[in-house]
């Protein structure tokens, strides 16, 4: 039920399978839960400007069935630019993350809802 889903203007990430694995386990540890249940997701080339320039930018949506407050998206947020911007070159100033904390029965799997 956590998904993390980027888009980036950058045409293509080096290791793309080991970040996006990374960025599981470390969605999953923050969370605090199951990693079985993380998706993660990464768009690339997509069309972008930042401050009306077309430098490497970054949108990124967190999407989970709780835990999404205050002071987990604050480690949230820093985890995730830290992650990018060290794997990916992409500065943290050029990326916008949008937080939703979606309730369960809006959130469908395996033939079900988790509400």
């Amino acid at each position: 039920m956590p998904l993390v889903s980027i888009q980036t203007s950058l045409e293509s990430i080096e290791n793309a399978e080991p970040f996006l694995k990374e960025l599981s386990s470390n969605l999953s540890n923050l969370i605090g839960k199951p990693e079985s249940y993380v998706m993660t997701i990464l768009n690339t080339s997509v069309s972008m400007t930042h401050a009306g320039t077309l430098d490497p930018a970054c949108y990124v949506e967190v999407k989970s069935i709780g835990e999404i407050n205050n002071e987990s998206t604050k480690k949230l947020s820093a985890a995730i630019c830290g992650h990018i911007e060290s794997r990916m070159g992409v500065p943290a100033n050029r990326i916008y993350i949008e937080f939703k904390d979606v309730p369960a029965n809006l959130w469908g799997w395996n033939n079900t809802t988790f509400g």
